[in-house]
């Protein structure tokens, strides 16, 4: 009966009915996914380095060791964006969405059971690897499938904030991450090292199963469904053959690849200043608490739940590129204050830096990327091209933490050289948007580039 009220025509209230649900399905499996993601970025910056790669004579190592395994998973997005991309866009978004929850929840729970350093030896920073590796490779198919999830089911005049969703469960794993983490950092230094840090990870197997449950109920999106009659004519003409969606990407679609990732480079290097590099600073070169720095963060991130969604919903009125320029202008203006804030000590103004860097700024970038991305697109390679678009500048950004923390160390704490990089990310963001077509008219139901 569920298949059938799928795939038939259905009426305007169910449709938005289904809208509704396809947006809260999104929305959970990825606050569960990222979830997972976010707390290896914190548990980078406050306790990797001393578990894993133990340097007693100078910790700052410890902590650059740290980030290079939350690197490492970067690598790995790519090659999870291609493969499931490529099955999503061929056979459906609904199993490669269960896939991926699988994948990131059994690898952070596996994290939770890891032994040190002092109790395995280099055993224990493979397996981190191993474990870092698998959770890239799930992160990479899981965006580009949420979004369009979203965003294909959504009214034609409302793709911008039902397309938030999944970026609201963004924001949901940052809060329930840096929560947690937030009470676990409160713990004596001693049950913090020993016990508390896996608190976090261990949780993730009540998550993953609200998530799978959650998603198993997806159906696949109506326009999935009617591209595939075309797609199987346009097969038997060509005698069976059908060029794979990675290969039409690159030749039908390099324009828009490109142009959104580069926007996608400038949202991403700002946003990881707001959640991991700000707290490197903060905890190493600045006599500001861990505390108040995650409380911030997480006040941001709770903020940012509703930031995204009325970015996303001004996007329908006001169009993509607009509201994509309005964040980066607010992320170029910010970054510069945000460490000055913190080196200035002030907790009131550490809030304020926060909320308006990633409530604002990123809300404004980050928001409306599942619509835009999905727009420049046609329905046969939408999940590949999205995903591609979103996880080939992971390798660089991947690096950004390990990068930052590097540059701090050569200069003494001196966040300038950061700051700079930072602003002409966005400044390459910028101007990608600038050259983009407007696209929130798009016909979402359009097969190939034309």
């Amino acid at each position: 009966m569920a298949q059938t009220a799928a795939t038939a025509p259905t009426g305007d209230q169910e449709r938005a009915a289904l809208a509704r649900r396809a947006a809260v399905a999104s929305l959970v499996g990825t606050a569960v996914e990222w979830y997972d993601y976010f707390i290896f970025g914190t548990a980078s910056a406050l306790v990797f380095g001393k578990l894993f790669f133990p340097n007693e004579e100078d910790p700052i190592i410890g902590t650059l060791s740290a980030f290079a395994v939350f690197g490492v998973g970067f690598f790995a997005r790519p090659v999870g964006g291609v493969v499931f991309g490529h099955f999503g866009d061929r056979f459906g978004r609904k199993a490669a969405l269960v896939t991926t929850l699988l994948l990131m929840g059994i690898s952070t729970f596996l994290i939770g059971l890891l032994p040190t350093t002092e109790q395995i030896g280099v055993w224990a920073p493979v397996l981190l690897v191993v474990l870092r590796l698998v959770q890239g490779f799930g992160v990479g198919g899981e965006w580009g499938g949420a979004a369009l999830v979203a965003v294909e089911y959504a009214p034609a005049d409302k793709r911008g904030a039902y397309g938030s969703f999944p970026q609201i469960g963004n924001a949901v794993g940052l809060v329930l991450s840096t929560s947690i983490f937030t009470l676990v950092s409160l713990l004596p230094d001693d049950k913090l090292f020993s016990w508390g840090w896996r608190i976090p990870f261990l949780l993730s197997g009540i998550l993953i199963a609200v998530g799978l449950f959650i998603r198993f109920k997806l159906t696949e999106t109506p326009t999935f469904q009617a591209a595939q009659n075309q797609l199987e004519a346009e097969a038997e003409q060509k005698g069976g053959k059908e060029r794979v969606p990675i290969a039409e990407v690159f030749r039908n679609f390099r324009r828009p690849l490109l142009l959104a990732m580069g926007m996608r480079l400038g949202e991403a290097v700002f946003g990881y200043i707001i959640l991991t590099i700000g707290l490197t600073f903060a905890t190493n070169y600045t006599d500001i608490s861990r505390t108040h720095v995650l409380v911030a963060g997480t006040v941001a991130a709770a903020a940012a739940i509703y930031t995204y969604y009325f970015f996303g919903r001004l996007s329908d009125r006001i169009g993509r590129r607009t509201v994509f320029i309005m964040g980066s202008v607010i992320g170029a203006v910010v970054t510069f204050p945000f460490f000055w804030v913190l080196d200035a000590n002030s907790v009131v103004l550490t809030y304020v830096v926060y909320f308006v860097g990633y409530a604002l700024g990123v809300g404004a970038l980050y928001g409306v990327e599942p619509a835009f991305f999905s727009e420049l697109f046609g329905t046969k390679v939408r999940y590949t091209g999205i995903s591609l678009a979103a996880q080939i500048p992971s390798i660089p950004i991947g690096l950004w933490p390990l990068a930052s923390t590097a540059l701090l160390a050569a200069t003494d704490g001196d966040p300038w050289p950061i700051a700079l990089i930072t602003v002409g990310a966005l400044l390459i963001g910028l101007v990608c948007a600038v050259l983009a077509p407007e696209t929130r008219t798009a016909d979402m139901n359009r097969i190939g580039h034309k």
